[in-house]
């Protein structure tokens, strides 16, 4: 296959829109993660925050991985530019290849992220009906 110096130059708004989406995530985890130790200042004993805090650990880690994987792809998109620009076409071509997995690989982690977020918001509801019906 014969890629042009323009295809993965195509990549670059999106690699960079889904780090602002991955940034944006870890901000509000942040968030989050202040909003429960609060929560577990003001009462130790609450039984829904272990769960909590173990969901946003596992979150945590995911995203910083996103992020990695993200920027690694980035960075071996701009790499394959050059390898076109100095007329080396395979190994741009090869290194465009590596850039496009690793991108695969950080949406995946996108994926199993929202998975886990929306089980934190399941145990939060399930609390909440629990209160409700007693």
């Amino acid at each position: 296959m014969l890629i042009q110096l323009t295809t993965p130059a195509l990549l670059f708004p999106a690699i960079s829109l889904l780090l602002l989406a991955f940034t944006n995530r870890f901000l509000a985890i942040a968030s989050l993660v202040r909003q429960l130790h609060a929560k577990y200042k003001a009462n130790p004993e609450h039984k829904l925050i272990a769960g909590q805090i173990e969901n946003l650990r596992l979150r945590l880690t995911l995203i910083r991985r996103m992020q990695f994987f993200g920027v690694c792809s980035f960075f071996f998109c701009v790499l394959a530019m050059f390898f076109i620009f100095w007329d080396n076409r395979y190994w741009g071509s090869m290194i465009f290849g590596l850039s496009l997995i690793l991108l695969l690989i950080s949406l995946a982690m996108s994926l199993r992220e929202i998975q886990i977020s929306t089980r934190a918001l399941n145990l939060e509801l399930s609390d909440m009906e629990e209160d409700l019906k007693s």
